[in-house]
């Protein structure tokens, strides 16, 4: 079965970026000239995804609005003769079917992935968090959907990080099945550094089967009183084989402050008409020779 739909939670706070975050979603803070979430949605779209749901919350609808049709803007760039401009503004309003829904209370990722019940139905789905940004030759997702469908079971993006961050993450226990693809045995949600069962974090995506829904409706909360997706997971690989993979490419944690300024800088280099000016600059400013 071809997965088409996909959950975006996007009903945090953001209090790590305070006050910008104030009257704005951490997920339309601009990187470079699109909007976190735009790079997701993207991914999504390039993996093969045709319907969105966003989990929303008090104070986004600027999410919505971004990806609406825009009738002022688009009419004074027509007048204007800004046609590209216009394409590349009803692009981001038609590239996918976008569908919303509110979670009313901050209840958790798992909580958050259950509102999307009615939406999912039966079929299996993706989970994309907008705090990941992942640049690589082939979208994060893609090479979920290709583990699943291979191995028709519930499927985690992987990624080895230092020991001494393990604790900022869920990590798995996890047998090698081969070189990125690993049959998930056990799931902590943020152990400290000598309970972590190793070095594998759980990243912002996953396909998950409709069997997480269930469980889900009768977890009861875990870390910080809330529904943690983790714990669900944990209980669904003993009904289910579930698996990892370790993706290829590089994961930018854009919720860090330092994490989004690694992202601005090293995606900005990339750009045709920016790159090298910006990395003129830096040299400058770090007192790099040319070479």
């Amino acid at each position: 079965m071809k997965i088409k739909k996909a959950v975006f939670p996007v009903a945090g706070l953001g209090t790590r970026f305070l006050p910008a975050t104030k009257a704005s979603p951490k997920e339309m803070l601009p990187l470079i000239d699109k909007p976190l979430v735009q790079y997701v949605v993207e991914e999504a779209v390039a993996a093969g995804i045709e319907q969105v749901l966003f989990v929303t919350g008090r104070g986004k609808r600027a999410i919505e609005d971004h990806f609406d049709i825009a009738f002022e803007l688009e009419s004074i760039l027509l007048e204007k003769g800004k046609d590209n401009e216009f394409k590349e503004v009803r692009d981001i309003a038609e590239m996918v079917s976008i569908f919303y829904i509110r979670q009313k209370q901050a209840m958790g990722l798992g909580h958050a992935i259950l509102c999307a019940r009615e939406f999912v139905g039966t079929e299996p789905f993706a989970v994309l968090l907008g705090d990941d940004i992942i640049d690589g030759e082939r979208p994060c997702l893609r090479q979920l959907l290709d583990v699943y469908t291979e191995h028709r079971g519930s499927v985690l993006a992987l990624e080895q990080v230092p020991m001494e961050n393990i604790s900022a993450y869920g990590c798995v226990q996890a047998d090698a099945i081969s070189d990125r693809i690993y049959k998930v045995n056990n799931l902590v949600e943020k152990p400290k550094r000598e309970d972590a069962p190793s070095d594998l974090a759980i990243i912002g995506r996953y396909v998950l089967t409709p069997e997480i829904f269930p469980i889900l409706e009768r977890q009861e909360p875990g870390k910080g009183g809330e529904i943690q997706l983790t714990d669900a997971i944990l209980s669904l690989s003993g009904k289910e084989p579930v698996y990892g993979c370790r993706f290829e490419g590089t994961r930018y944690d854009c919720g860090d402050k330092l994490g989004f300024l690694k992202a601005t800088v090293d995606m900005a280099l990339k750009r045709k008409e920016i790159g090298k000016g910006l990395e003129e600059y830096l040299r400058i400013r770090l007192g790099c020779p040319k070479g």
